[in-house]
């Protein structure tokens, strides 16, 4: 186990996070502006779970020899993978069983400190509709895809998170 517990402790296996996350990043944004396929108020959502994933392997960068920072990193992690799988599976549902009734928002709700649409409408603005099913690779959604690299990113997480905290010897 010491040799995964060096590469957790350092900057590559974070800064393989990160990078993981900016390449989803974009994808999204060629899926977007070269596909022009437009995205929903889920699908920017999703996107904010990506930059936590980005956040996290930037914030384990920082110091990863130091337990709190892979500490606050880990469970940066795990919430934006946890909540991507949860907001990907939402949309996935609302394409699979369209519903005027369960529609999502035409408006992104952010925090009123922290308006991501407003400062980087290029990136963080919806245009589309959450029930469409523009894309499908392999006979399987956007969504579907996104929920796949999200259990990826948790799987990972697992497999990182006793070697993270486990002292070294």
């Amino acid at each position: 186990m010491s040799a995964l517990q060096l590469f957790c402790r350092g900057r590559l296996s974070w800064g393989l996070l990160a990078l993981s996350g900016v390449v989803l990043e974009l994808v999204a944004l060629f899926f977007q502006y070269t596909m022009d396929l437009a995205p929903c108020v889920m699908c920017i959502y999703v996107r904010v779970a990506v930059l936590g994933l980005i956040l996290a392997g930037l914030i384990g960068m920082l110091q990863p020899k130091l337990w709190i920072v892979r500490f606050v990193g880990l469970v940066s992690w795990a919430v934006s993978s946890v909540w991507g799988f949860r907001l990907a599976s939402e949309l996935n549902d609302m394409q699979v069983n369209p519903s005027p009734f369960a529609t999502c928002s035409f408006y992104p709700e952010f925090p009123s400190f922290m308006p991501l649409d407003v400062w980087l409408p290029s990136v963080f603005s919806p245009t589309g509709m959450c029930s469409d099913l523009p894309w499908t690779w392999l006979s399987v959604s956007m969504a579907q895809w996104m929920m796949v690299c999200f259990a990826i990113y948790g799987v990972i997480w697992l497999i990182m998170l006793v070697p993270s905290v486990k002292p070294l010897k």
